[in-house]
């Protein structure tokens, strides 16, 4: 098939990274050795406040969770932070980050350098948690684990400095359709409430039908439609369509109302960008607010991997922005 042609800065980039056409078991082996990134460096020179707890997850589990927040010098001009607006309580946003990986590999300081920008920018904390990974477990459990994370913070957010009304669940690819699934059980359950949710390329839709999945077939890249089919029956197996819970599949809810203001974005050229902007399209059929972008010449993840480049710094300082404006809205002020 014909597919839209990649940005060429992204390409030129592109053409040194080793790419896969599709994960098998030996690779995701290798992928989750490459994947797993000391957060060390990431964290050097910031003024930032690190503690690690683990919270009990799906059944009981141990979920490691790290928590980062912003020391009195950390940032930019604090008078450009959303704390600082007239009017807003005490307490500081929180950006609650879910990890992509395509559910099989990555940790919590996977891509952690894009709520990092927000923690410089905003004064917001960001905590960012470790759900367990598919094949190893599978179905609900890694959104589970995500949604009693989140749980545990918005139970503990006047102890961690947090303002409730302004808790932000945001991901990348699979982290961007955990950080949907999350949210969907948070409407449903009736807590916590959520400010926003920014849903970065998010992994939607296990059915991988869609057009933009069938232009990026056969032939190795970033994320495949091979790739995308290796990573969903690794986490359902063979479970049939109708079975599937939305939880898990956000794409298959049949009633997308009532979600937080919501943010989508994607590349032209990625297996996940009609599944993405099916999912903007129907919060707006729903009577919701989303703002979608969908980034000419962009590859999945293109802004993760190569965030100097000129469209990376487009959509991440775009994503930015509307996160700014959002936290800043007269229903997050408070007196």
């Amino acid at each position: 098939m014909s597919r839209p042609a990649v940005d060429p800065e992204l390409n030129s980039l592109l053409a040194g990274m080793p790419l896969v056409q599709e994960i098998t078991p030996q690779i995701l082996t290798e992928l989750r050795r490459m994947t797993s990134v000391p957060v060390e460096p990431l964290l050097a020179g910031r003024a930032v406040d690190r503690r690690e707890v683990t919270v009990p997850g799906s059944g009981g589990a141990p979920i490691p969770m790290t928590i980062l927040t912003p020391t009195a010098d950390a940032g930019t001009d604090p008078g450009d932070r959303p704390e600082a607006e007239p009017g807003n309580r005490a307490g500081a946003p929180c950006v609650y980050w879910i990890h992509g990986g395509g559910m099989v590999m990555g940790d919590r300081f996977s891509q952690l350098d894009i709520p990092l920008e927000w923690l410089d920018r905003l004064g917001a904390v960001v905590v960012t948690v470790d759900y367990r990974l598919a094949p190893e477990t599978g179905g609900t459990t890694p959104v589970e684990d995500c949604y009693h994370g989140l749980l545990w913070l918005a139970e503990h957010a006047a102890e961690l400095g947090i303002d409730p009304d302004r808790i932000v669940v945001a991901g990348a690819s699979a982290g961007g359709g955990l950080a949907a699934g999350a949210t969907l059980m948070a409407r449903d359950r009736g807590a916590p409430a959520l400010a926003a949710q920014v849903l970065i390329c998010p992994m939607l839709d296990h059915r991988n039908t869609t057009a933009s999945s069938r232009q990026y077939a056969g032939e190795p890249g970033v994320w495949t439609r091979e790739s995308n089919a290796f990573a969903w029956k690794a986490l359902l197996g063979d479970l049939p369509d109708d079975q599937v819970p939305a939880y898990a599949s956000p794409a298959r809810a049949g009633d997308l109302s009532g979600l937080p203001t919501t943010y989508v974005d994607a590349g032209s050229a990625e297996v996940f960008r009609d599944e993405d902007v099916a999912y903007a399209t129907r919060i707006w059929a729903a009577g919701g607010q989303a703002e979608l972008h969908v980034w000419a010449g962009g590859f999945h993840g293109f802004d993760a991997l190569f965030p100097e480049a000129g469209l990376s710094t487009a959509a991440r300082r775009t994503r930015t922005d509307w996160l700014t404006r959002t936290l800043t809205r007269p229903e997050h002020a408070r007196a």
